[in-house]
């Protein structure tokens, strides 16, 4: 598998609520990743994918909730985000798609 597949396995999809939008006013961009990432490998994909030099890389786990599915009991899944924060002069615009 080529580099470039590899990174697109790290990040699966920006994020945009009305947080990932606050954030994006610190310079920041919210991703999904795959949840066996780590932040060099995010980092790495980032950089790689949009050409920008990143800062810094922080993380959240949100734990799947259980929800009924046509009456019987089931789990979302975990989804893993990484708020990646850019250096100066550095943009990622998300609403445009990749």
């Amino acid at each position: 598998m080529n580099a470039k597949a590899e990174h697109y396995d790290v990040i699966r999809k920006p994020i945009i609520t009305e947080k990932a939008t606050m954030a994006s006013e610190a310079n920041a961009v919210v991703f999904e990743v795959a949840i066996a990432a780590n932040k060099p490998q995010i980092k790495e994909a980032v950089e790689a994918l949009f050409n920008v030099k990143v800062k810094a890389v922080n993380t959240s786990i949100t734990k799947g909730k259980v929800k009924r599915f046509r009456g019987m009991l089931g789990t979302r899944k975990d989804v893993k985000k990484a708020y990646v924060t850019l250096e100066e002069g550095n943009t990622i615009d998300v609403s445009t798609g990749l």
